[in-house]
């Protein structure tokens, strides 16, 4: 059975790279463009894994993060932010809205696969990029 990532991202060129990596890599891919809808499909489809924009329009990334930490259906799931850059002091404030880790944008296209593999495979671990 393959594993089940939920894309939650508003751009369509980022939204078509990361769903074109994962699927060639043998993952299932679900899309969402909001932070609702993301929501929505994690309480309804159950993900092995989520990649989250956190800036997104209307409600934010981490903040829906944080809403799917605190859903008994959707605590258990790895969340991994997608943030355009990431400083130091963001790094925290990922890491406090719920998300297990980061992958910073722009993707690596080769090592992004193996990225999302490892954090399938141990949630809590961190990427600088």
């Amino acid at each position: 059975m393959e594993e089940k990532i939920l894309v939650i991202e508003d751009t369509p060129v980022n939204m078509e790279l990361v769903t074109d990596l994962l699927e060639v890599a043998g993952y299932q891919v679900i899309q969402a463009e909001t932070a609702e809808t993301g929501i929505e499909r994690a309480q309804a489809e159950h993900p092995d894994l989520i990649l989250m924009d956190i800036g997104l329009p209307g409600m934010g990334g981490l903040t829906a993060a944080g809403i799917l930490k605190r859903d008994q259906l959707t605590k258990d799931i790895p969340i991994i932010a997608l943030p355009s850059h990431a400083m130091q002091d963001d790094e925290e404030r990922i890491m406090a809205a719920g998300c297990d880790g980061y992958i910073t944008k722009p993707i690596d296209t080769r090592e992004f696969p193996k990225t999302v593999a490892g954090f399938i495979g141990s949630p809590g671990r961190s990427e600088s990029g």
